[in-house]
């Protein structure tokens, strides 16, 4: 959906959240905010507060670049007062939200206001995908802003910004919840900026190249194994490439993400004979704790595989 769709639909006045006939939300009054990963939840949850209900349409451990949606899925999206989406993110959402009318529920897009990368690497990962076809095509475009908070607090803001203009008896509410969230997340890039300020190593090799944003953000340099599709295995020749990079910059961390997704990073560790360590592209619920905390555990690996003081 352009930004041009998007705003006229946030403009339509049949929209206001509450009005009459016009969202799943109407039964009891209550807004229904309908998400289609957890990050999008996390933003949701925090800015709406009590004031709304917050659905998110990906089954409880469906890795999101795979989604597909169940008819319940559909109906969520299209029956909801408001949707924060990632366009390009997951095809079965794109497609839904094309057939959503100017009646529709609000759609938030958060490509509008998380300023996305490409992806960092300037090679092509040759990946092998076995009998399954896992290619995440997103065009180039890495879509895990999430991992650098500041971008996190730019969707909320624009959440809050269009939840106010659709539903104005909330607005206060919308606005200091985005503001308290973005004063939360200010913290935790401090801690961040502080804890990788000085560290022996600012190169740090991930199976899933889903670092880029953190990397940019706090000045590091991301070697993917395989590329953004978490579940493409890399060929021989790209983690040979990977082991000397590796070599060459003095890696004594390789990073895995959780769910035993390694893509070579333990062939790479065990060849070079260093450490496997994980990190969290918190495409997932973190167990037992939230974005805030998943963070903040990804600060803790980093700073100890990266020597850091």
């Amino acid at each position: 959906m352009t930004s041009r769709r998007v705003l006229a639909a946030l403009l339509f006045p049949a929209l206001a959240l509450g009005a009459a006939g016009c969202s799943a939300g109407e039964d009891d009054g209550e807004v229904e905010i309908a998400v289609t990963a957890y990050p999008l939840q996390f933003i949701a949850e925090r800015v709406a507060g009590e004031t709304a209900t917050v659905t998110n349409v990906a089954p409880a451990g469906t890795e999101p670049h795979d989604l597909e949606l169940s008819p319940s899925g559909v109906s969520t999206i299209l029956n909801a007062d408001a949707v924060l989406m990632l366009s390009g993110f997951q095809a079965a959402v794109d497609d839904t939200i094309g057939e959503i009318d100017d009646d529709g529920p609000v759609v938030v897009d958060a490509a509008d206001s998380a300023d996305l990368l490409t992806s960092e690497d300037d090679h092509e990962h040759e990946e092998e995908h076995g009998d399954e076809d896992h290619e995440h095509d997103h065009g180039g475009v890495d879509p895990h802003f999430w991992l650098d908070p500041m971008r996190v607090a730019a969707v909320a803001d624009a959440l809050a910004a269009a939840l106010a203009e659709s539903d104005p008896d909330n607005a206060a509410t919308y606005e200091t919840n985005a503001a308290e969230l973005r004063t939360d997340l200010d913290s935790l890039e401090g801690e961040i900026s502080e804890g990788l300020a000085e560290c022996v190593e600012r190169t740090f090799v991930t199976s899933h190249e889903a670092f880029g944003y953190l990397a940019d953000a706090f000045d590091l340099t991301q070697i993917g194994i395989s590329g953004l599709d978490p579940e493409a295995e890399p060929s021989p020749a790209r983690v040979a490439e990977v082991l000397q990079e590796a070599s060459d910059a003095g890696v004594t961390t390789i990073f895995t993400q959780p769910g035993g997704l390694t893509a070579g990073a333990d062939t790479v560790a065990a060849e070079l004979g260093v450490t496997l360590a994980t990190l969290d592209p918190i495409e997932l619920t973190p167990e037992g704790s939230d974005y805030l905390g998943a963070m903040r555990s990804n600060l803790s690996a980093l700073h100890e595989g990266l020597q850091c003081s």
